[in-house]
């Protein structure tokens, strides 16, 4: 019997995994929101739907396009959802990712969830994951990005 084949299995088991490291990207971010005209005949009460266009400043620079749809009630309870691709440059290094969205108000209480999509990541972003934190104060948008990327 040989023990090559056991001395491989042996090494593959204790060979170092690929490494993580843990970032935050923060900054600020400027968005134009503008609405798409429902088609003809299109039902009074369905979702509305937006096109977003960013321009990110700080860890994260480039720009964000995606779409969103909306709806909310008289009682200030709502909902949104989108998605968002981004493309730039996060802690210098550049490629794109997407970004979902999942927002609820609830009767003025806001529950909010900006995630990057598991595998959406390209050129130097790739296997990228993370999930974006929004903030707005005194009119401004200002974002934490929690992001893991594999190391080189």
């Amino acid at each position: 019997m040989t023990l090559a084949p056991i001395l491989a299995a042996v090494a593959l088991a204790i060979a170092p995994q690929e490494a993580v490291v843990s970032h935050q990207a923060s900054g600020t971010f400027n968005v134009s929101i503008t609405p798409v005209t429902p088609a003809e005949g299109a039902a009074t009460d369905l979702p509305g739907r937006m096109i977003l266009a960013k321009t990110f400043h700080g860890g994260l620079t480039g720009t964000g396009e995606g779409e969103m749809l909306g709806a909310m009630g008289p009682s200030q309870s709502g909902a949104y959802v989108a998605m968002e691709r981004v493309r730039g440059s996060l802690d210098g290094r550049e490629g794109t990712f997407l970004l979902v969205h999942r927002g609820l108000m609830d009767r003025g209480a806001q529950d909010l969830s900006i995630t990057v999509v598991p595998g959406s990541g390209t050129g130097a972003l790739e296997g990228l994951t993370g999930v974006f934190h929004l903030t707005i104060a005194d009119g401004e948008h200002r974002y934490v990005l929690d992001y893991i990327l594999p190391t080189d």
